[in-house]
This record gives structure tokens, C-alpha cells and sequence, in this order.
């Protein structure tokens, strides 16, 4: 497998998990951007167990998912039931905060950042296979805790909650607990991401975590619908190779190119290009398909 699609594949499988954290609070009208603080969080972390404490890959993922959690169940506890603007702006302060605390210590690399983080298997084929092999197994596990949370109770909550937060309160709905409960979730997936990127691109930078990812994302997850968690399988893979087939000198306008495409779906299609209707609309025509058989 070469270099570039390998970085192609797993690049693209971050982006939908680092979108599925976007969406998640978003279910109850929230735009949460901890996830992109966490990843870089956990990113350090397993950079530095990884380079100086020589920690196995399995405990260095499990440990990032975790602290990503916590620390976003800590920020939750202030910011679980708050309007969408202020935990907007609370993400995009701990970015921030994040960026320059790394940026002036000389032990996190400073600006330079943390190179030589060392392969998982010592053969370079071997090491690329087996990263792509967990980032995606992470991407079906998520995708399918997603879709199981949404067809529950919990699911039809939090899109009361989204709808009409006074029927969710006579409803007898927790508005706090469920926002405390998918900001968690959102925080240790980016956790999860954090950990993934360091060991796939074996170097980290603070201009690897940047307010770019939140465009990125955001991006992503609007493009493909805000609605549904399949926009993201959609529009990750599309949005992030397009810029690749473009010439070399309009590569570095992508992000002003996601700025356009945002713009551009927000004035003329706002609920995404996939749409709840356009689900059900699949999965009865697949009814009808195999019905007969």
C-alpha cells in the first residue's frame, strides 16, 4: 500500500469519527468542540508514553479514550444544559489554551512539536495494514453505538430535546444529564482520534490541532446532514479527497474551498445531503427488494 492512500484511508476514518463527536451533542442543539481540544490532549499523551515510556499501543488507545472522557465529563459538569453559543465559545477557549500551553513547554516539543513516535510493528507494510485495520474497526464500533443510541430511548430524547426543550422538560427529560452524557461521549472520541493520528503520522505539531479541524469537521458534518449520522460516511471521504485531484497551487485554498462548500449547502440545502426522508426512502426500497425473496 503506498504512503499516500494510506494516509487517504485513515485521515478520512479520523475525520468521520472527529464528525461523529461534532454530531453527537449536536442531537441536543450543541456544538461541542472539546473533542478537537481532547484529541490533541490525548494526541501528546500517546506521543509521550509512546516515545519516552516505551507503553504498548492497546494501553496507550484505551488510556487516551479514557482521559479524553474525563476531562470532557469535568467540562460537562458546568456546560452540560448551556446554550449552544457559550459551549461553542468553551471549546474554542480550551483549543486555544491547549495550543499554547504546547507551544511553550520545551517537554511537549514546543512549537516544533514531537517527531519519531515509534511504529506499532517494526515492518512499515505491516504497521500501515494493522492501523488501518483499528481505525476502521473504531469506525464500525462507533457507527454502530451511534445507531443503537438513536434508536433508543436516549436517541428519541435527545431529539426532544433538540426539537423543543420545554416538551422535554414536562416530559420528564434530564436536559443537564443527557448533554453531560454526549459531551463525555464526544470528548473520548476525540480521545480515541488523538491517540490514532499520533501513532499514524508519528509526529505531532500544535499546528496539528488547530481551529482548521473544527472547519474541517464542521464542514463535514453540516455538508452531509446535520440530521443523521450517515452524512459523515459520505461527505468525509469526498471532502477530503477532493482537494488531492486539485493542482498543487489551489491545494493549500482547501480550506477556504470547505468555507464555499459551507456556505454553499447552509443557503441551498441546510439539512445536508443526506436526510432522514432520504433514509427511510433506502430502507423501504430495500424492503421491497427483498420482501419477495
Amino acid at each position: 500500500m503506498s504512503l499516500t492512500l494510506f494516509y487517504y484511508l485513515s485521515i478520512t476514518a479520523i475525520y468521520i469519527l472527529m464528525s461523529w463527536a461534532l454530531y453527537l451533542p449536536y442531537r441536543v442543539g450543541q456544538l461541542h468542540f472539546m473533542s478537537v481540544a481532547n484529541m490533541a490532549i490525548s494526541a501528546y499523551f500517546a506521543a509521550i508514553m509512546a516515545v519516552n515510556f516505551s507503553l504498548p499501543f492497546g494501553i496507550v488507545l484505551i488510556a487516551g479514550t479514557i482521559i479524553g472522557g474525563i476531562i470532557g465529563y469535568i467540562v460537562s459538569i458546568a456546560i452540560g444544559d448551556a446554550p449552544c453559543f457559550s459551549v461553542v465559545i468553551v471549546g474554542f477557549t480550551f483549543i486555544y489554551l491547549i495550543n499554547t500551553i504546547v507551544e511553550n513547554m520545551e517537554y511537549l516539543g514546543g512549537s516544533m512539536g514531537i517527531f519519531n513516535i515509534p511504529k506499532v510493528l517494526k515492518h512499515s507494510d505491516s504497521n500501515r495494514a494493522f492501523l488501518l485495520i483499528i481505525i476502521y474497526i473504531l469506525v464500525l464500533f462507533t457507527g454502530i453505538l451511534i445507531n443503537r443510541f438513536e434508536k433508543s430511548k436516549y436517541g428519541r430524547a435527545a431529539f426532544t430535546i433538540n426539537a423543543n426543550k420545554n416538551i422535554a422538560l414536562s416530559s420528564g427529560i434530564n436536559i443537564k444529564k443527557m448533554g453531560m452524557l454526549l459531551q463525555t461521549w464526544s470528548s473520548s472520541i476525540g480521545g480515541m482520534c488523538g491517540v490514532m493520528y499520533a501513532f499514524i503520522m508519528r509526529s505531532i505539531s500544535p499546528d496539528n490541532f488547530t481551529f482548521n479541524i473544527v472547519g474541517v469537521c464542521v464542514t463535514m458534518l453540516f455538508v452531509g446532514g446535520i440530521n443523521t449520522m450517515w452524512g459523515p460516511l459520505i461527505a468525509a471521504p469526498l471532502l477530503w479527497g477532493f482537494p488531492l485531484i486539485l493542482p498543487e497551487k489551489l491545494q493549500s485554498w482547501k480550506i477556504v474551498l470547505y468555507g464555499i462548500f459551507l456556505i454553499l449547502i447552509l443557503l441551498i440545502k441546510p439539512e445536508g445531503l443526506i436526510t432522514r426522508e432520504w433514509i427511510k426512502k433506502i430502507k423501504n426500497k430495500y424492503k421491497r427488494v427483498i420482501e419477495p425473496l
